[in-house]
């Protein structure tokens, strides 16, 4: 379940701009992903590119080897809408579940 929601949450950031794999784990950390192993962003990113969600392209950098920018698809919008809808339902029905057993 955790994959899912990194990934969704991947879709989200990337919808917002550009990013390569070093920020998209400190915005991760940002939103409370502090403890994700470190070789768990690379391996998610290489799959998502596979299904054509994200897109990479190399850029040089001003301070050593090139870093690889991910930007969102067409296909990985509407998967990120998709993931939004679902994580709704998901929390109101949590949201629910915890507030009955707080009673």
């Amino acid at each position: 379940m955790l994959k899912g929601i990194l990934s969704g949450s991947i879709l989200v950031l990337l919808s917002k701009e550009s990013l390569y794999g070093y920020t998209l784990g400190v915005e991760l950390s940002k939103i409370g992903f502090a403890d994700i192993p470190k070789g768990t962003i690379y391996p998610l990113l290489l799959n998502l590119e596979k299904k054509g969600l994200i897109q990479g392209k190399s850029v040089p950098s001003p301070e050593g080897p090139k870093r690889k920018y991910y930007t969102l698809t067409e296909l990985g919008n509407k998967e990120r809408e998709n993931f939004i809808r679902e994580w709704y339902v998901l929390k109101n029905g949590m949201s629910h579940l915890l507030e009955e057993e707080a009673e």
